[in-house]
């Protein structure tokens, strides 16, 4: 295939080979066979080059009959995108691979149950202009983009989510949120979501960001993505440098399970962190997949060697077509009950639940005080152990 890079990026690229040459295992996959390490590393490429059709992703795993169905139902907003990176982790033997069952298209996706909801966390009600979302007092919500790099199958907005022809890409579109913003003195706090942020060009994403960072009483500015584990080429020095540039920027980053803790994860991670970015990450709790104590526990060890402190779990939200994935509450319970104790507690997010119908993010988790009475507390402790607090 021919080189899709400016001079500019193959040298940005180039300089970069020798941390990223190990990570080249993709040349095994008879789809990538004669793909160029410099278009591999290049973003554009892997998202030009995602997997959509069925003939394609036959190239890379043995299709089981659960995905042959869903396959042929994936169509319209939520249809199947997965960029050659995150192919190279799937194994293709195993329909319960981790990675496989969160991009792949099952047959189960398209029963609902009655308890789902398209809009489970009630966000277009909380919408006061277009493209953002006002629930909590201080903090607002800007969904800047309706596209991914890989559509997760367990995406709680595929209400709008997805590839589709009429996405405004025009550069006045957030014009009447940040008017809002600006009119809303409370707003200390934006969260720009999605989509995926870090899809856009550097240009739009620094646009964006001076338009808000101009905002006085704008004190704190996040960016939720997860670009660094579906498409680690789009951290990049030139990106890390632009978000340094209106610091204090915090980036939470959507990880499901250790085996997305790549080299190449870890290179994105470590070119953010080492820009001075603090980064969290928000994990879904999802049943076949990371629904182990065992494996939560290994996921946010390993969060943490990477410089990212985990931050939220969530109980997988009642969004249509996702029951196969959601686990009973006592399971994430009995997750953080194994957590608390047992390992640093910087490896200790906060369970949550997203309270159907705009609630909000609820905490959950193990019960530690036993009785309380006037000026007296009766608490175990995580190995069960009973002790008084008195006051």
């Amino acid at each position: 295939m021919s080189n899709l890079l400016t001079v500019e990026n193959q040298k940005a690229q180039q300089e970069l080979q020798p941390r990223v040459r190990r990570t080249l295992d993709y040349l095994q996959i008879a789809l990538y066979k004669d793909v160029n390490p410099l278009d591999w590393e290049d973003w554009r490429w892997q998202l030009k080059h995602r997997i959509r059709s069925r003939e394609e992703l036959a190239q890379v795993i043995k299709l089981s009959p659960e995905e042959e169905e869903g396959l042929k139902k994936a169509s319209g907003r939520l249809s199947m995108a997965i960029t050659p990176y995150w192919s190279t982790l799937m194994d293709p033997d195993d329909p319960a691979c981790p990675i496989r069952r969160q991009a792949v298209p099952v047959g189960t996706e398209f029963t609902v149950a009655p308890h789902e909801m398209t809009d489970p966390c009630a966000e277009d009600r909380d919408s006061p202009a277009p493209h953002l979302v006002h629930r909590y007092p201080d903090r607002v919500l800007l969904l800047a983009t309706d596209h991914c790099a890989m559509y997760c199958r367990h995406c709680t907005r595929r209400r709008l989510v997805g590839e589709h022809a009429h996405q405004d890409n025009s550069s006045n579109r957030f014009d009447a949120a940040i008017d809002y913003i600006k009119s809303n003195r409370k707003v200390r706090d934006v969260l720009i979501s999605g989509g995926d942020p870090l899809i856009m060009e550097d240009e739009e994403i620094e646009n964006l960001l001076q338009k808000i960072r101009a905002i006085p009483h704008v004190e704190f500015l996040r960016i939720g993505t997860r670009a660094p584990v579906t498409l680690p080429q789009r951290i990049t020095e030139k990106l890390a440098n632009t978000l340094k540039k209106y610091s204090p920027v915090w980036v939470s980053i959507h990880f499901n399970h250790p085996k997305e803790i790549t080299k190449r994860c870890k290179i994105a991670c470590e070119m953010l962190a080492d820009a001075g970015i603090p980064l969290g990450s928000q994990t879904v709790l999802l049943k076949g997949i990371n629904d182990r104590p065992y494996i939560m526990r290994k996921l946010m060890q390993e969060l943490l060697q990477i410089r990212v402190r985990p931050y939220y779990i969530y109980q997988c939200d009642p969004v249509r077509g996702t029951q196969h994935f959601r686990t009973p509450v006592a399971v994430g319970i009995n997750i953080m009950e194994k957590l608390r104790g047992h390992t640093s507690g910087y490896a200790v997010p906060t369970y949550v639940i997203d309270g159907p119908g705009g609630g909000g993010k609820i905490p959950v988790g193990p019960n530690y005080i036993l009785s309380q009475a006037k000026g007296k507390y009766v608490l175990r402790n995580y190995k069960g152990k009973i002790y008084t607090y008195l006051e």
